[in-house]
């Protein structure tokens, strides 16, 4: 038996370990018949962190819970002695204990553990929440994380839904042939998307390596290698800013597929999308924002014309057709965007949409093409001039997914890099050039469609959450004042 609250266990020790013979939740299911009352007649040990605890006279109670479910202790002094019984009465509220004792059920219905001994395996030595109602300020929600998931049983969906999210897209991308791989975190150049790299110095060699933005020309190298089907659930980074749909550190689902093309790859992640959903919530419906979105629906499929057309903006489609630069410049203004004088058309023209249509596109929808500034790694698009077959899937006014027919002509992926170069040096965000990719694509890499899925953004949507930082166990967070 510990001291009651010294601070520490006799000798300044905490146990080694406790001897569970089981956990909460199978008690709770093993014992669900048992009548008001009546004892088991079976002593068990359990462990847990108390929640609350109740005193009256020569009986207390304290309520116990482990990581499956919650337990009564219920405590006699004719049983523990005096000794014992005031050992229990000092367990405190989130101490972590470990109890032995009969399975009964109260006159009042309460599974119960009729303790014959306790032991305190580490005290509590921060008064915890009031009565355990949780966490009301934010910030110290996502800077005691740990906190948060203690006293806010609802933050621990975050964990389990994100568990689930991972095994089934093993499951989804197994069956279809797919290799699941690695790809480096550190890397010789911040390439393989539009975004602003970490940079950091690796000092037995003497270089620069970047902090991956994304994996995308590592799994196309592989694709080159003769790998077919690929894909890796990746931790990438961007040294941008942090918004509720914004983290410097974030989870992307990447896979890439040889000989088909963006029309395919649509098809392969609206499957996926729905998988996912009823692995996380069980269900094809996802409620956003008070409506509920059916994600059994097939998935809408407009321009990006469309869109902003439907978002209250002009029908832009002939003015582009037309390379009517000041027209879509003006067009901008119309809908409260500034162009900066780095951008060309492409760019006014995809800022216009974010403006003014993704956040109304609640259905599930691609917008189908997007210009090449903004897609250095595309192909061309076959119908519509200077843009690329990029989709991009929009479900609750985010977007979840760039899907793309994968650019494999090694001419054309040097000028797109040496476009994104001259943007980078008039002070836009740009993708790095990649010389080893370049040389690797002279090989030949086939025809493939590919995509980027994020994981955080769809955890977010389908557990109701406003915030990225809800789904992120350990948010990136500002230094306290």
């Amino acid at each position: 038996m510990t001291d009651p609250h010294s601070g520490a266990p006799p000798g300044g020790e905490y146990p080694y370990s406790f001897d569970r013979s089981h956990e909460i939740a199978d008690l709770i299911a093993r014992f669900e018949d048992l009548v008001a009352g009546a004892d088991a007649g079976e002593v068990v040990r359990v462990a847990g962190r108390i929640r609350t605890t109740r005193e009256h006279g020569k009986i207390a109670f304290a309520d116990l819970a482990d990581a499956s479910g919650k337990i009564q202790l219920f405590a006699q002094q004719a049983v523990l002695g005096d000794g014992g019984m005031s050992a229990f009465v000092a367990i405190g509220v989130g101490d972590i204990v470990g109890a032995e004792g009969e399975i009964m059920r109260t006159r009042r219905g309460e599974l119960s553990l009729k303790v014959t001994r306790t032991e305190i395996l580490a005290p509590c030595m921060r008064p915890m929440p009031e009565k355990w109602h949780g966490i009301s300020d934010v910030e110290v929600r996502y800077r005691q994380r740990y906190l948060d998931f203690i006293v806010n049983p609802g933050s621990r969906r975050a964990v389990s839904a994100r568990a689930a999210t991972n095994a089934a897209v093993r499951g989804f991308f197994d069956a279809r042939g797919f290799t699941e791989v690695e790809t480096p975190i550190l890397q010789p150049v911040g390439s393989g998307a539009v975004a602003r790299p970490f940079v950091t110095h690796h000092n037995a060699l003497d270089i620069d390596l970047y902090l991956r933005v994304a994996p995308e020309l590592y799994l196309k190298r592989l694709l080159i290698g003769g790998f077919e089907r690929v894909y890796e659930l990746n931790r990438s980074f961007r040294n941008e800013g942090i918004s509720p749909r914004h983290n410097t550190e974030f989870t992307m689902l990447e896979a890439y597929e040889a000989y088909v093309d963006y029309h395919h790859t649509m098809d392969v992640v609206e499957d996926l999308t729905r998988e996912l959903a009823k692995a996380v919530g069980g269900s094809l419906d996802v409620e956003v924002g008070g409506d509920i979105i059916d994600l059994a629906h097939p998935f809408r499929r407009i321009s990006i014309f469309q869109a902003i057309a439907e978002g209250g903006g002009p029908d832009l489609t002939q003015t582009w057709m037309d390379g009517d630069d000041r027209k879509i410049e003006d067009a901008a203004r119309t809908v409260g965007v500034q162009p900066h004088p780095a951008w060309g058309s492409g760019k006014v023209l995809t800022e216009i949409f974010e403006a003014i249509a993704e956040k109304k596109l609640l259905t599930p929808t691609y917008v189908t093409g997007f210009p090449k500034e903004v897609s250095p790694l595309a192909k061309d698009h076959r119908d519509i001039p200077g843009f690329t077959e990029h989709a991009d899937l929009v479900i609750g006014g985010v977007e979840l997914a760039p899907v793309y027919s994968e650019l494999n002509d090694p001419a054309e992926q040097r000028r797109r890099f040496e476009q994104q170069a001259r943007a980078g040096e008039a002070g836009e965000e740009s993708a790095l050039p990649d010389a080893d990719f370049l040389e690797a694509l002279a090989y030949g890499m086939p025809p493939a469609g590919g995509f980027g899925f994020g994981i955080d953004r769809f955890l977010t949507l389908v557990l109701g959450w406003d915030s990225l930082r809800e789904v992120i166990l350990f948010p990136t967070l500002r230094p306290e004042a």
